[in-house]
């Protein structure tokens, strides 16, 4: 996951002109953007410490589920996907930030004149992971009850 997400925001930023549309399908362009910020470019106007605050952050959560992965019984295979989901989409989203000072979002999705926030895949990895692991507690529950 961290590869294929480093791979395609290196071709995203060699190929693409920043800020600069290319359609790819309807509701979908590729488009180079830079966040400085958090999901939803939450606090890209900070003035710049949000740049170690995040990459500070990014580690101890990835150590956390690092250890939490590494605690899991065989059996747990889908909280195993998910936590790595999470783990290799911070990693590869940490990676931007420690050298450049922000993550490489390309991906556009759009209707009409609205745009979802740009978004790269380990923005996906982790959105994936997430969602995987809140289902998988949700039906875990369900089983019990």
């Amino acid at each position: 996951m961290i590869v294929l997400d480093q791979i395609t925001k290196y071709l995203a930023s060699s190929q693409l002109d920043y800020a600069v549309p290319v359609a790819v399908m309807p509701m979908f362009n590729f488009t180079l953007l830079h966040n400085t910020g958090a999901a939803f470019s939450f606090l890209s106007d900070a003035g710049g410490w949000q740049r170690w605050f995040f990459v500070v952050l990014a580690l101890v959560i990835s150590i956390v589920l690092f250890v939490w992965l590494t605690r899991l019984k065989q059996h747990e295979k889908w909280i195993a996907i998910s936590l790595s989901l999470i783990l290799g989409g911070a990693i590869g989203n940490v990676i931007d930030r420690f050298i450049f000072g922000y993550v490489i979002d390309f991906l556009d999705v759009y209707y009409n004149n609205w745009h979802w926030p740009a978004f790269n895949i380990a923005d996906s990895a982790i959105t994936v992971g997430a969602v995987v692991l809140i289902l998988e507690g949700v039906l875990k529950k369900e089983e019990k009850a």
